[in-house]
């Protein structure tokens, strides 16, 4: 699916057609500078192919070409053409600031994806990556256009990736790309992207989506024809002569409220959509009374974001009427300016004005970048950065009052703490309740759109934020006032709390506490004393989950690099020499003659599994999988060393094992029916099933089955996974 619309333009492949289009332009573009960037771009990356085996270069030229559509600057054109030049070539950041000036350097750093920054994990690139962004948006906004128009065009060549890469990619620009164009106000790109991306996520929802719309096209065509007729024979005295559009709201939003929202195709109200341009605020309002007099407006489907612009600065009039076909439809009513500011967001001031000079300081309506970057600047957890960013960027919002009529906008979610310190960090810090139409509400209030909050607070010194604030708040704004209150005035308590929470969960987890472990866990959170991870920890700007994860990740990674050292150091025919053996329970023990063996409940080894035998004292022989928690914890002990024992499978016997299986689903009625059915297709039997709801609507499910080895549960495990509704399948240790 390659969808060309709104901010598309005609696609280039090569620089005489892009020089082509800039001549057509006619904007006094320096076409010596942009030639002379092509040149150092199609050097660098020659040779060099995508995945659809075009020449790379079409790649910086279709970014080129998009970022015209939108009339940026010479430099913008000059940093797309050069932007993965840097990141992907021998080029170097210096060499280009020489050729072509610090404007286009900046951009193209800002552009450059993380890749030499030497971190753990996939989940800390991705944050650092787009704290970089915000970085360098803060000083430029085009670095962030340049982004867009980069992933706008690789979503379009996306069906050339592998599947797992296009669903990945996908993921990724409706979390971030696609909400950072929301905010920006670039509803074209915002649209395409989502609706490329839902092709890749859903493909079959989307499909059933597209069919619905194709369905009565001639119907709906002429329809909106007849609307659109009947509604500029009715405004024919206003001069200049109106701009009346038609059209269907795109894929995504319509999927959106067919599947999020759980509507039936027929239930949607503004499918159709007819959008009326005129020249001045006076005429919109105009337009509006004549529309509610010729059809019908439905009760609270009007919208007044003239009076109440969004924070992307979108304004128009937005009414659902419903004709004298029974067809529901929505209008929308805006001026000129306004319309161009809702088809390209900020990037309008290079299409229609004079332009910016890239630096947001002082332009208010960037604030939220600056906001945003502050909060992460104070985050100890750097992979925390990319779900706040989701919440912060939610492109769902709803517009609240205070008592003296100023509005606040919030995520769709948002509570009445979120509300009050969204005023001011004090107002939430001292806040005592809250009143919303006069009547008091629970901090966990949901804000909704219209409605007036009051914010009650205390006058007392000392009073200040309740932890359990933070299982309250739902923005990222709230939730880092409120931690950074804990960190400036309860450092002391929170080092103690810290300590308590890590002791206890490393002791839960079998984790020895050692100097050096808790010096290297401080030191990747980025924080400077063992104390400063105590005290994050305890006011929650570490998680400590995370904490433990990585542990166990580090600890299995050099168990099994130990493992291959000393199997590489023995050769197989000393082994088999040396052994003495004994077989109970089909266990192989070395070593070991008619002992007594027993499975561990912790790691619940199956035949197939790597396994290693522990000598209890008085209880025989302890069997654990090679990667349980406990050997990896425990194989070290100098107090245990000699009790670990090599052991392995004897072959195969008539023996059966519990395993048990985690099953996260969706919620639905047969879903019972379908996992036990499937299991009774393998003739396996069926212990036990429990089952409980998730806070994200989805159901979890425990199943303990009987099965012969791990053969026989992969193939269980494959089978579920096919079930309809089923996100995944893991096997766990516990019975």
């Amino acid at each position: 699916m390659t969808s060309q619309t709104g901010a598309a333009g005609t696609a280039v492949k090569t620089f005489d057609q892009l020089v082509e289009k800039i001549k057509a332009s006619e904007k006094p573009y320096d076409l010596e500078k942009i030639t002379q960037a092509y040149k150092v771009a199609e050097k660098a990356h020659e040779g060099q192919l995508r995945t659809s085996g075009d020449p790379y270069i079409t790649h910086p030229l279709a970014v080129a070409s998009i970022l015209l559509d939108f009339c940026m600057d010479t430099d913008t054109i000059c940093a797309a053409l050069l932007h993965d030049t840097v990141e992907d070539t021998d080029v170097t950041l210096e060499e280009l600031r020489r050729k072509f000036g610090d404007d286009v350097a900046l951009m193209v750093d800002g552009v450059t994806k993380i890749g030499l920054v030497p971190l753990n994990s996939k989940e800390e690139q991705h944050a650092e990556n787009i704290r970089k962004i915000l970085m360098a948006m803060s000083k430029d906004i085009r670095v962030i256009i340049i982004k867009l128009a980069d992933r706008l065009h690789n979503m379009r060549t996306l069906e050339a990736r592998p599947p797992e890469k296009q669903r990945k990619t996908s993921l990724e620009t409706m979390n971030f790309y696609a909400p950072i164009a929301h905010r920006l106000g670039m509803s074209d790109v915002k649209e395409e992207m989502e609706d490329i991306a839902i092709h890749y996520l859903d493909p079959y929802g989307c499909k059933e989506v597209e069919e619905q719309i194709a369905l009565h096209k001639e119907e709906r065509d002429a329809f909106i024809e007849s609307i659109k007729q009947r509604i500029r024979e009715r405004i024919l005295d206003i001069k200049p002569e109106p701009i009346i559009e038609g059209r269907v709201k795109s894929i995504y939003s319509i999927y959106k409220k067919v599947y999020v929202k759980n509507k039936r195709f027929d239930e949607i109200y503004d499918i159709y959509a007819v959008r009326v341009i005129v020249q001045s605020v006076i005429e919109c309002y105009n337009v509006l009374g004549v529309i509610h007099d010729m059809f019908r407006p439905i009760p609270y489907r009007f919208k007044d974001y003239i009076a109440t612009p969004k924070p992307n600065r979108y304004q128009s009039l937005h009414t659902t009427v419903i004709g004298r076909e029974g067809i529901p439809f929505e209008v929308q009513i805006r001026t000129v300016e306004m319309h161009n500011t809702a088809q390209y967001g900020v990037a309008a001031h290079w299409k229609y004005k004079a332009g910016l000079n890239g630096n947001v300081t002082g332009e208010k309506r960037f604030d939220w970048i600056r906001q945003l970057l502050e909060r992460q600047q104070e985050a100890d957890d750097v992979e925390a950065i990319a779900d706040a960013i989701k919440t912060d960027l939610a492109p769902d919002e709803v517009f609240a009052f205070t008592p003296k009529g100023d509005v606040i906008s919030l995520p769709v979610g948002a509570t009445v703490l979120d509300f009050a310190y969204s005023i001011h960090t004090q107002v939430g810090n001292k806040m005592t309740g809250a009143k919303v139409g006069g009547r008091m509400v629970s901090f966990d209030y949901q804000v909704k759109t219209g409605d007036i909050v009051e914010i009650l607070t205390s006058g007392s010194p000392n009073y200040g934020p309740n932890r359990n604030w933070l299982e309250i708040a739902r923005t990222t704004e709230a939730k880092s006032k409120i931690r950074s209150w804990f960190k400036k005035e309860c450092r002391e308590e929170n080092i103690e709390r810290g300590k308590e929470e890590l002791e206890r969960e490393f002791k839960r987890n079998s984790i020895i506490i050692t100097p050096e472990l808790l010096k290297a866990s401080a030191q990747r959170q980025r924080l400077d004393s063992v104390d400063d991870l105590y005290a994050a920890i305890g006011y929650g700007g570490v998680s400590l989950s995370k904490i433990i994860q990585r542990i166990k990740e580090e600890q299995l990674r050099t168990h099994k690099e130990q493992q291959a050292v000393q199997q590489a150091a023995a050769p197989e025919e000393a082994i088999i020499e040396n052994n003495r053996r004994s077989r109970s329970k089909g266990i192989i023990v070395e070593g070991v003659d008619n002992c007594l063996v027993k499975f561990a409940q912790c790691c619940n080894p199956l035949p197939g599994d790597p396994i290693i035998g522990f000598v209890t004292r008085g209880f025989g022989v302890s069997i654990h999988k090679q990667d349980c928690i406990n050997v990896i914890n425990n194989m070290d002990n100098p107090e245990n060393k000699d009790r670990w024992i090599k052991a392995s499978w004897a072959g195969v016997d008539d023996s059966t094992y519990r395993a048990t299986i985690d099953v996260i689903a969706e919620d639905r009625i047969t879903i019972f029916a379908d996992i036990t059915t499937a299991i009774a297709t393998n003739h396996i039997p069926l212990h036990e099933l429990n089952a409980h709801h998730l806070k994200n609507g989805n159901t979890n499910l425990v199943v303990t089955v009987e099965i012969a080895g791990m053969e026989q549960l992969s193939n269980v495990m494959a089978r579920l996974q096919k079930i309809p509704g089923v996100i995944s399948v893991e096997r766990t240790g516990k019975q």
